[in-house]
């Protein structure tokens, strides 16, 4: 056999232990592949939780099913997925086991939160269950969030800082710089009628710099945050964003989260941690009652900027909600309305409050925790928002 045939033979096998994984095994499966070694483990655990047959004694190279709903069963399940996957795939096996299985109550007990991997997703369940949490689980959970909430500073403090720093200083110029404060493009730009050909250079008449934005409050944020259900990713991010801009002394950050009655976090922003356990993820929806609230907060509307997070399923007075939009944006607030604030994009959302919003200059969109300082950086400045063209808006 040629080297050739050898390595397409092994390829072609390759290929079969990867469909025989998927399937599951059984008559039906039609590979005819045998698992062997770490294979039949990794069959088994996929089985526990994919599997549709009965449950089947784990080695025999049959796929089993159920985790049984015991604690010790799901923590070694939980042991064998995290040998035998990496870690992105054990991220969307737990969220599938929790949704599959209702294994959201064994979160509750220590030992299995100490077993899982930690993400988001599981943030996000976490504080759903959080008045139901006994106290000998609480400070548990809390280290499992902070790892997660630690792990997402690290990832978008830094350039959210330098993004919206930049922002600010382009948003404050001034006609009277001091040197290291000219923005050459725009003087350039300015003084093109005094281009001398001869000299091939341009005699600028008027500079244009950067102002200092960071020696004072120069814009006001608000983010208002829908907590329901269907929101958890995005709030666990805005509670993260919003510890972030309350860091920066040349915004002033204001959040608030609502159902159906209106919270005001803001003097939690120091720590995340304590604005995600002061959500109370589910309920209803009240928008109107939300933003009436944030728009009773603003004193310098010019230089303020509201970030709504919502599904846009309205459980309040629609018509209110859409005039105080309205009334925010003529007054000179820079209004941005995100569907999501979530890698996973725009979540089911209420297309006709959308389109009411987009017929306002509010265009609703889907935003990405990385687009999230551009979208910041364009309201500040009061240019165009940088709308994903694969978002789902309206």
């Amino acid at each position: 056999m040629t080297a050739a045939a050898a390595d397409a033979m092994q390829t072609g096998d390759e290929r079969l232990r990867r469909w025989r994984l998927v399937l599951g095994g059984g008559v039906a499966d039609g590979t005819g592949c045998a698992l062997a070694g770490t294979d039949v483990g990794m069959d088994a655990a996929l089985g526990a939780l994919y599997g549709k047959g009965n449950s089947q004694e784990r080695g025999t190279g049959k796929r089993s099913a159920g985790l049984e709903g015991s604690a010790p069963n799901v923590a070694r399940w939980l042991g064998d997925i995290r040998t035998y996957f990496p870690s992105s795939v054990v991220q969307v096996m737990q969220r599938d086991a929790i949704d599959r299985l209702g294994l959201s109550t064994l979160l509750l007990e220590p030992e299995m939160l100490e077993a899982v991997e930690a993400d988001v997703h599981l943030v996000g369940t976490l504080l759903s269950l959080n008045k139901a949490m006994p106290e000998t689980t609480r400070e548990t959970a809390r280290a499992v969030v902070r790892k997660v909430v630690d792990d997402l500073e690290k990832r978008l403090a830094t350039r959210t800082r330098a993004t919206l720093t930049g922002a600010l200083d382009r948003s404050a110029r001034v006609n009277r710089p001091r040197h290291r404060d000219i923005d050459w493009g725009r003087t350039i730009r300015a003084n093109l009628k005094n281009y001398l050909p001869e000299h091939r250079t341009v005699i600028p008449d008027r500079l244009i710099g950067y102002g200092r934005a960071a020696q004072s409050v120069k814009k006001d944020v608000v983010l208002c945050i829908d907590q329901s259900g269907s929101m958890a990713a995005s709030v666990v991010y805005a509670s993260v964003f919003g510890a972030v801009l309350a860091s920066m002394r040349s915004i002033a950050t204001r959040l608030v989260v609502f159902d159906t009655a209106v919270v005001d976090l803001t003097d939690q922003l120091d720590d995340p941690v304590d604005v995600l356990f002061g959500t109370q993820l589910g309920g209803g929806t009240d928008i109107n009652r939300a933003l009436a609230y944030c728009q009773s907060q603003i004193t310098r509307p010019a230089d303020t900027v509201v970030v709504l997070i919502s599904d846009l399923y309205e459980g309040g007075i629609r018509d209110e909600m859409l005039k105080r939009v309205a009334a925010m944006k003529a007054s000179g607030v820079q209004f941005v309305a995100l569907l999501a604030l979530s890698d996973e994009g725009a979540p089911a959302y209420d297309r006709e409050h959308a389109a009411a919003l987009a017929a306002l200059g509010a265009p609703a969109f889907a935003c990405t925790p990385d687009l999230f300082p551009e979208i910041m950086a364009a309201a500040i400045e009061k240019r165009p928002l940088p709308i994903p063209d694969m978002a789902t808006h309206q």
